[in-house]
C-alpha cells in the first residue's frame, strides 16, 4: 500500500466509475483496476462493487475512504507547508460551497484567487450545506462556506457575506407590483422549498419560528433539489418562493422575476466560512480565507 494507491482509491469512490477516475489521475481504466485489486489483496477483503455503471465502496472501502482521505491531506498539507516555507504560495486546496455560495460566489473568488496565485489549484466541492458540513467534519475538505449555521461542536464558523432573502414571484403574477407582502396572505399561496438539508431551507424555518410561524403552515405543491430548480418552477408559475437575492439577481435585472419583502419577517441572514475546529489550518487554506475576507467580508 503506497499514499499513489489510496489517492487512486478515492478518486474511484468520489468518481464512481475506474474510468473516470482514470482520467483524473492520466492512468487507463485497466491499470487504475490492478491498483484496486492491490489494496484489497493487502487488506484481504473487497473494497469495491461494480453496481449496475457505478463503482461503490463496500463497508470496509468506506472506511478505508475516510483514513485515505485523511493522509492524502495530510500529503498536500505537507507540500503545501514546504512551500510555504520557501516563499512560494503553491499546491491544491479542496473546499466547499454550498449551492449559493458554490454557484454564485465562490467560482468568482477562486478564479481572483488562482489569477494571483498561479501555482494554486483549487478544487470546489458542492452540495447543500448539510453536505458540505459533514465533508468539513469527515477531513474530505478543509474549509466550507454554507448559508447555515451549525450546532456541532466540531465546527467553528465566521460570518463571511451578507445574505437577505426575499419572496420571489413570476413577472405576471399578481403581486408583482407590489414591494411587500404580508405573511397570513403568503400562506394560501402556491409555495416551492428547497429539499430538506439546505441552508435557504433552514433560513426560513429560522425566520418564521421567530414569528411564531412554521413552514407546515404554508400551502407547499413542490419540494426541489436546487435553487436553480426553485428559480425554473417560479417562473414557470408553479408557484412563488422565499430565495437569495444573490441567486435571483439576473432574472431580476431582466425583469423575469420580482422580489417582494415578507412583512414583519426579518429574511437576512449570513454565509458562514465553516472549518473543523480540530483540524490545524494548512498554509494554503489561510491564504485563501485571507483573500476571501479581503473580497467578501460581511
Amino acid at each position: 500500500m503506497n499514499l499513489w494507491q489510496l489517492n487512486i482509491f478515492c478518486k474511484v469512490v468520489e468518481e464512481k466509475s475506474f474510468s473516470k477516475a482514470g482520467a483524473v489521475v492520466y492512468l487507463s481504466q485497466p491499470t487504475v483496476s490492478s491498483h484496486i485489486k492491490d489494496l484489497e489483496e493487502h487488506f484481504g477483503c473487497r473494497l469495491i462493487d461494480r453496481l449496475a455503471k457505478e463503482a461503490v465502496p463496500t463497508q470496509a472501502g468506506k472506511l478505508l475512504y475516510q483514513y485515505a482521505r485523511r493522509l492524502t491531506s495530510l500529503k498536500e498539507e505537507t507540500e503545501i507547508a514546504m512551500a510555504e516555507f520557501q516563499g512560494k504560495v503553491r499546491g491544491r486546496l479542496v473546499i466547499g460551497g454550498s449551492t449559493i455560495p458554490g454557484g454564485y460566489i465562490l467560482p468568482r473568488i477562486i478564479g481572483a484567487f488562482t489569477r494571483a496565485y498561479p501555482e494554486v489549484k483549487v478544487a470546489l466541492i458542492n452540495g447543500d450545506t448539510r453536505k458540505i458540513i459533514e465533508e468539513v467534519i469527515s477531513g474530505s475538505l478543509e474549509l466550507g462556506v454554507v448559508g447555515a449555521k451549525s450546532t456541532d461542536k466540531k465546527i467553528i464558523q465566521e460570518e463571511l457575506i451578507e445574505d437577505e432573502m426575499r419572496l420571489i414571484v413570476p413577472a405576471d403574477h399578481a403581486w408583482a407590483g407590489k414591494k411587500r407582502i404580508g405573511l397570513k396572505r403568503l400562506l394560501g399561496e402556491p409555495f416551492v422549498i428547497r429539499e430538506s438539508g439546505s441552508g435557504t431551507l433552514t433560513s426560513i424555518q429560522q425566520s418564521l419560528a421567530r414569528k411564531g410561524f412554521s413552514i407546515d403552515q404554508f400551502n407547499v405543491v413542490a419540494e426541489m433539489g436546487s435553487t436553480q430548480s426553485v428559480i425554473q418552477a417560479v417562473k414557470s408559475n408553479v408557484g412563488v418562493s422565499i430565495l437569495s437575492t444573490i441567486a435571483v439577481s439576473e432574472a431580476l435585472e431582466t425583469g423575469q422575476l420580482k422580489a417582494l419583502r415578507v412583512e414583519g419577517v426579518d429574511l437576512k441572514r449570513y454565509f458562514y466560512l465553516t472549518r473543523n475546529r480540530n483540524r490545524s489550518i494548512s498554509p494554503l487554506c489561510r491564504a485563501f480565507s485571507e483573500f476571501l475576507y479581503a473580497h467578501c467580508i460581511a
